[in-house]
């Protein structure tokens, strides 16, 4: 399991009976988890001091109950620490803040788990602009949704394209990019179809060093454009493939779709991307349980890596 163990602004305190128990930044957050099917003993104190419960309908959907929780809030995420004085990240320091809401569906903006991925790809990226520092290195983030995968390819060094499918999260994603100092960051922010803009890039001749995609289970897109994971996302991998370089330095499926095991992304990478030599891994991405001292799983990754020299 790849964990996102590099956190400090948050954790996952305790998890039992469907639900999870969570700081974030200054706040207690209980939200479900359909992964959490365990019985445990509630001994920690923050399970009664909640700032926000998040209570899941039997008729689906759910709603929130607030206590002393602010609409909205930020927490900072500090990329790895690269020594070397004559490279940095384009901001700075390497430190993502994201600002936080609590909205429809118990989310808050904002997937802790993909940190593990943010390490993995941004080192890529930051150690392939220190041994070519005038080399662009173009990144596409697919169901980019509040940005952390755009700004960590950005901070690192990258040029991203960011594409959702609503415009409120891209709006969202903006709001984060300024707040982590990478407003002027080369960064190009699109409302769009996933797949229909795939194609036009085809047709278009254009090409990416990186692809990243979070696709949903199931969705809408902008015009209505119905998306279910299982049906859709072979296709589109195969399909985004066309769009890498020669010499592509990496390429990201995620998925929180109990059926797409890490086997089978490895499985859906390997032949999609069969042509390009290097490796393909997949494994599941978990968060640790500071109570427990375990591991909760949060979703699977695929990860397809170049040949670095």
């Amino acid at each position: 399991m790849w964990i996102a163990d590099n956190w400090k602004d948050y954790e996952v305190i305790d998890c039992s009976e469907g639900e999870k128990l969570e700081r974030w930044g200054r706040y207690t957050l209980l939200r479900p988890d359909p992964q959490v099917i365990w019985n445990t003993p509630k001994e920690c104190k923050e399970w009664r001091k909640l700032n926000g419960h998040y209570h899941r309908s039997k008729k689906g959907g759910g709603e929130w109950e607030f206590f002393d929780l602010p609409e909205q809030w930020s927490i900072n995420y500090n990329l790895p620490n690269h020594s070397d004085e004559n490279t940095g990240y384009i901001n700075g320091s390497g430190q993502l803040t994201f600002n936080l809401k609590p909205f429809s569906f118990k989310h808050t903006g904002l997937f802790p788990e993909q940190a593990t991925n943010w390490d993995w790809f941004s080192s890529l990226i930051y150690n392939k602009k220190k041994t070519n520092p005038d080399a662009e290195i173009k990144v596409l983030n697919l169901f980019a949704y509040t940005g952390g995968a755009t700004l960590a390819a950005a901070a690192a060094g990258a040029s991203v394209t960011h594409v959702d499918a609503s415009k409120g999260m891209v709006t969202w994603a903006k709001e984060n990019a300024v707040s982590s100092g990478l407003g002027d960051a080369p960064i190009r922010w699109l409302v769009d179809d996933c797949k229909k803009f795939v194609e036009r890039e085809i047709r278009r001749g254009n090409h990416y060093d990186g692809i990243i995609m979070d696709p949903p289970s199931y969705g809408r897109g902008p015009k209505g454009e119905i998306w279910k994971i299982e049906e859709a996302v072979y296709e589109l991998i195969t399909l985004a493939a066309e769009l890498l370089t020669d010499e592509p330095l990496f390429y990201l499926v995620n998925s929180y779709t109990t059926g797409l095991q890490p086997a089978v992304l490895h499985y859906m990478i390997s032949t999609a991307l069969k042509k390009y030599p290097g490796s393909v891994e997949a494994d599941e991405i978990g968060l640790p349980v500071t109570e427990s001292g375990l591991y909760l799983p949060c979703g699977a990754s695929g990860r397809y890596q170049g040949i670095v020299e």
